[in-house]
């Protein structure tokens, strides 16, 4: 995955990599924070057309534009349709949650602990959270059957932002025995 849009060349090439996928196999196919771009009833279209006959349902991150700001989402998406399955709890303050503004994103501190996903119960950890205790207790308290972690490092440059966070979700999942799905965009 590149860059932090997902423009029109950008969602077909993701499309492609996640019809392969299927092709492999694979029933559902987890991509990175932000991986759907925008997402609109355009957006779900687009997926929808290029999903048909292709039995896979994709959580993917994207973001819905409300009048106040915005909401960080992991979106599932087959043929069928799309549900925003969960809502990020808690954004990077001043530079995603600004509480203070009518920008930003919205936090949802108490929502979406664990997510239901073909029967699985299922513990989002996106980006920021993955390095906070109170979003991993928060789940782990719930009994999830595995732990998707999510992020996206095309900001992070030469730091070593992403290594802490896969880390972070690493330690964190066999502290609680618990199986772990990572997708994380790379660097630019």
């Amino acid at each position: 995955m590149r860059e932090q849009y997902a423009d029109h060349e950008q969602q077909l090439a993701t499309i492609a990599l996640v019809k392969t996928a299927a092709a492999d196999g694979a029933s559902v196919v987890v991509l990175p924070e932000s991986a759907l771009g925008i997402w609109t009833p355009t957006t779900e279209a687009l997926w929808r057309a290029y999903l048909a006959g292709v039995p896979v349902t994709v959580l993917g991150g994207g973001v819905v534009l409300q009048n106040k700001g915005y909401e960080n989402l992991m979106i599932t998406v087959t043929s069928e349709g799309s549900d925003e399955l969960y809502r990020q709890r808690m954004p990077v303050p001043v530079s995603m949650w600004q509480p203070w503004t009518n920008q930003g994103a919205e936090a949802t501190l108490f929502h979406d602990a664990v997510v239901d996903l073909d029967g699985r119960r299922i513990a989002i950890l996106l980006c920021y959270e993955q390095l906070l205790v109170w979003p991993v207790l928060h789940s782990a308290l719930m009994q999830p059957d595995i732990v998707v972690a999510t992020g996206n490092a095309w900001w992070t440059g030469s730091t070593n932002i992403l290594q802490i966070q896969r880390a972070a979700s690493v330690a964190w999942t066999r502290l609680f025995n618990l199986p772990l799905a990572m997708a994380y965009n790379a660097p630019s």
